[in-house]
């Protein structure tokens, strides 16, 4: 009985080339409104970077910012990683026109992204401890918020954000993609690459969606637990002036928790955003432009120890500029 011969291209007939570059579709083809979107984006990323990188070097050089509160705020002026690994990509796509990314550039955009926006949530909710230590317990304060303790939270905070990170990371990593490469985001995240991928990606919805509301819940929680002791404590203090002091040096805090989980919770939370894309991406963008430029002026603006040091600091330099 005669043997029938295979011919390679029937062996291989099945199988999908898998896609390994990606085209971020960014937010809108319009040259003019991209124009704006450019200088707008390019401002909001030069402020960011250079307000952030202004107080991780006044925390170093000023001896009247050691103390906990200006700790965890230079580790929250790490936020610059967070923007920057979005904010150049899309400026060099616009400036360009090149909207190709490899596959592992992709990749890596999304767990830097990931891991910092995972672990700012778990630096508000120490800055939260902090508070709570400075206005309810003031007398155990700098015993118990020692420099130790201190560098022991901001380990602990950027370990839990990777342990959260790693498990939807690695099934991430496992998907496939073989019938579209066309990102409708202006960066790499996790719920365009599920849309577009060709693997079954029921397990990683329900793993993003699990690790979100984790997230979210035992972080908040403890941010509201925190400021309800706080607000206890603030109300029982016999003078207004002692009142109003407390709630200034909270306030800050309060509004960037405001504004961080607000802008979470609409984009992971609320059904009607998930279908409007374009929302989605708006608000995005606005987390990782707006939010990282905002916070060190939210943070300084009624701060006047930051405010002193920073004129000290331009003296300083007028004064070496002059020799």
């Amino acid at each position: 009985m005669p043997i029938k011969r295979l011919d390679r291209s029937d062996e291989i007939s099945d199988e999908k080339l898998y896609i390994t570059t990606f085209v971020l579709l960014g937010l809108t083809d319009d040259h003019e409104l991209q124009v704006l979107i450019f200088i707008f984006l390019f401002l909001a990323y030069i402020l960011s970077v250079t307000g952030n990188l202004t107080i991780v070097t006044l925390t170093f050089v000023d001896s009247h910012l050691k103390t906990p509160m200006y700790f965890f705020l230079k580790n929250f002026s790490l936020e610059i990683s967070l923007t920057s690994s979005y904010i150049p990509r899309y400026l060099y796509s616009i400036a360009t026109g090149d909207k190709v990314i490899t596959y592992n550039a992709c990749f890596i955009q999304v767990f830097i992204s990931d891991l910092c926006g995972i672990t700012e949530f778990y630096l508000l909710a120490a800055v939260s401890f902090d508070r709570y230590m400075a206005i309810c317990k003031p007398l155990h304060y700098v015993t118990i918020m020692s420099s130790r303790v201190c560098r022991i939270l901001i380990i602990s905070c950027w370990m839990a954000g990777l342990c959260i990170l790693i498990p939807p990371f690695i099934l991430n990593l496992n998907l496939k993609f073989c019938d579209s490469n066309r990102i409708d985001h202006f960066g790499c995240d996790a719920f365009p690459l599920v849309e577009i991928s060709c693997s079954d990606t029921r397990l990683m919805e329900q793993t993003v969606i699990i690790c979100a509301v984790l997230i979210l819940n035992m972080t908040l929680t403890f941010v509201v637990l925190s400021y309800a002791y706080i607000i206890k404590t603030v109300f029982r203090f016999p003078s207004v002036q002692q009142r109003k002091k407390a709630f200034s040096t909270c306030s800050s805090h309060m509004i960037v928790v405001s504004l961080t989980y607000g802008t979470c919770i609409f984009i992971y939370m609320n059904p009607t955003a998930k279908e409007e894309v374009t929302i989605k991406k708006v608000v995005s963008l606005l987390i990782f432009s707006v939010s990282p430029m905002l916070n060190p002026f939210i943070y300084t603006l009624r701060n006047n120890q930051v405010k002193e040091a920073f004129k000290d600091s331009i003296k300083r330099t007028a004064l070496l500029s002059t020799k």
